[in-house]
């Protein structure tokens, strides 16, 4: 059964920067498919990033749009933990921020996170 514990989330100021860490067990996730999506007060659940393994051994992050240059997400397989980091952080980037793993044969995310707080003052 795989894991997922979020952390690193808090408060920031408008402009500031928090990295997120989910780190894995029960399972190497080395060729899962991670994403990260958030939820904010009232709104549906919505996708930030993913990192994705190819065939060719080499690793492709994709963003949302409203993301896509403030944030990066990466892997340390060694870790089994996949980061968010986050850099000019917005108001509207409030929300409970979790981690999914998915095989990459599989479209839905079967596993998931308890979440974690990230909370931005303006």
């Amino acid at each position: 059964q795989v894991r997922l514990v979020e952390s690193g989330g808090g408060l920031a100021q408008a402009g500031g920067s928090l990295r997120l860490s989910c780190a894995a067990s029960g399972r190497t996730l080395t060729t899962y498919t991670m994403g990260w999506f958030r939820q904010a007060p009232g709104k549906e659940r919505e996708f930030v990033a993913r990192i994705r393994w190819s065939a060719s051994s080499v690793y492709y992050a994709e963003y949302a749009e409203f993301v896509r240059s403030r944030f990066t997400i990466f892997r340390d397989n060694a870790k089994n933990t996949v980061y968010l980091q986050m850099n000019s952080l917005k108001p509207e980037d409030t929300a409970v921020y979790y981690c999914a793993a998915r095989q990459a044969s599989v479209e839905e995310y079967g596993y998931w996170g308890q979440g974690t707080q990230v909370t931005v003052s303006s």
